[in-house]
């Protein structure tokens, strides 16, 4: 078997095993701790800001990565899931970590996993990229959650400052029925006298960041929008386009900027820009220095794909990784307010462990023809089940389902006129399957560097 291959598979192999409810029964972080003492604690070789959140987390990281390496800082970015390759989820300077060194590093740690049969997925991740990063001396690592906060493998660290990025419904199964409950859960990454930066929320999840902040002496910096109460505010986006979009940023102590470019698209991602540049501001005591100039470049240079991500032109082709209610109205509302086409199309498919329904109901309004389709995920929900839940919500709407996420994009490309929106949605899976389809036929716009080039034999696993 190729080695690389055979690495994925030991790694994959406790989340294909079974499915681990919530809980110190399954997410232990004595059991992350005893590895991590094993092999050096690593994490204690570098300084470190963690962030959690349902959505924008990762976009918050690869802004907050990009900002600190152009300010000259030699970094590390931990992030989850991928799209192509599992070597997205480390990255050193914004390089992703090559195969070669990803097999030396399981080589090392293996003996260290295997004392832990009751080890999980991404505690194995969370544990080469502190070792990955230990090894490469970075100076700063940004880290984002997994699942939930409080119990999430990463919350071992330590770190200088933390970020909650926008909370909403997801993962109810495991961390909770109520904004407050899911609220409570990611804000366990808080830790005493150190800063916490949190964009705008509902009242609900807001009052349980407040008190969990305010339990440990954790100063709060609040994010918003213009004319809100917050301390970093945030404008009208202006200069759209399918490259993307320029705001400005007024902060604390007469802190402005002016003209700040970011390659996403999205009302959303200003919220997720601004937490980025609050959460690196935060690290002044820490010996990090930011220049205006320094943050307008790292936002720029942000590399962040499939998120409100144009492709194709003629007919227009999008694909976003929204994957609950929330994103969809939002991702909705983006494409309605700054995105003229003429009719849209749809290609769908969704994790069955999702809030499938929420997703249509916001998703399908205004659609013309939709495309439903799976990723070759475990927990993809199944082209027939999304064809009769689209059928109940839209009984008019002409709907087919595709065995792959290729076909589905070959029917959709056939129907489409030139002035026409193919709108790929529902899972960042079936992102990473259309950017792939697309590269293969040659209809995409990628860069020769794109990580599509660089795909895994297998899908990601989470």
């Amino acid at each position: 078997m190729d080695p690389y291959q055979e690495a994925l598979d030991y790694i994959y192999a406790p989340a294909r095993a079974q499915h681990r409810g919530y809980g110190t029964a399954a997410y232990d972080l004595s059991r992350m701790r005893r590895m991590l003492a094993r092999l050096g604690d690593p994490q204690e070789g570098f300084q470190a800001v963690h962030i959690a959140g349902t959505k924008g987390k990762g976009s918050t990281a690869a802004f907050s990565e990009a900002i600190l390496r152009a300010a000259g800082h030699h970094t590390g970015l931990f992030t989850s899931p991928h799209l192509h390759t599992f070597c997205e989820r480390m990255r050193v300077d914004g390089r992703l970590i090559e195969r070669d060194d990803l097999l030396a590093l399981l080589e090392r740690c293996r003996p260290v996993f295997d004392q832990e049969p009751e080890r999980t997925t991404f505690e194995v991740m969370t544990a080469l990229a502190f070792l990955y990063f230990a090894q490469r001396q970075v100076a700063w690592a940004v880290i984002e959650t997994g699942l939930g906060g409080r119990l999430d493998p990463t919350n071992v660290l330590r770190p200088a400052a933390t970020a909650i990025t926008s909370i909403s419904y997801d993962h109810m199964d495991v961390l909770g029925h109520t904004l407050a409950q899911i609220a409570s859960e990611k804000a366990g990454i808080i830790k005493a006298r150190c800063p916490v930066v949190t964009m705008p929320q509902a009242e609900e999840a807001m009052a349980v960041i407040r008190a969990a902040s305010a339990a440990v002496d954790a100063p709060l910096i609040t994010v918003g929008p213009a004319g809100a109460n917050a301390d970093w505010r945030w404008s009208e986006p202006y200069a759209i386009n399918v490259r993307g979009q320029s705001f400005d940023l007024q902060g604390p102590n007469g802190a402005s900027f002016h003209n700040l470019r970011l390659p996403l698209l999205g009302a959303h991602q200003l919220a997720n820009a601004s937490a980025a540049i609050a959460l690196t501001s935060q690290l002044a005591d820490h010996g990090v220095a930011l220049s205006p100039t320094a943050i307008a470049a790292g936002l720029h240079a942000t590399r962040w794909p499939g998120r409100m991500e144009v492709l194709g032109q003629r007919p227009w082709i999008m694909v976003d990784g929204a994957h609950n209610a929330d994103s969809a109205r939002k991702l909705r509302d983006a494409i309605q307010a700054w995105f003229p086409h003429d009719r849209l199309g749809l290609v769908f498919g969704a994790s069955a462990d999702k809030d499938v329904r929420g997703m249509l109901e916001a998703l399908l309004p205004g659609v013309r023809r939709c495309v439903v389709t799976a990723s070759l995920h475990p927990r993809a929900a199944t082209p027939t089940d999304l064809g009769a839940l689209i059928g109940a919500l839209q009984p008019r709407l002409p709907v087919t389902a595709a065995e792959s996420v290729a076909q589905a994009l070959q029917e959709m490309l056939v129907w489409a006129g030139p002035d026409d929106l193919i709108l790929v949605t529902g899972s960042l899976f079936v992102v990473g399957a259309a950017r792939a389809a697309l590269a293969a036929n040659g209809r995409g716009a990628f860069a020769a560097d794109d990580w599509v080039y660089a795909s895994d034999p297998l899908p990601p696993t989470g």
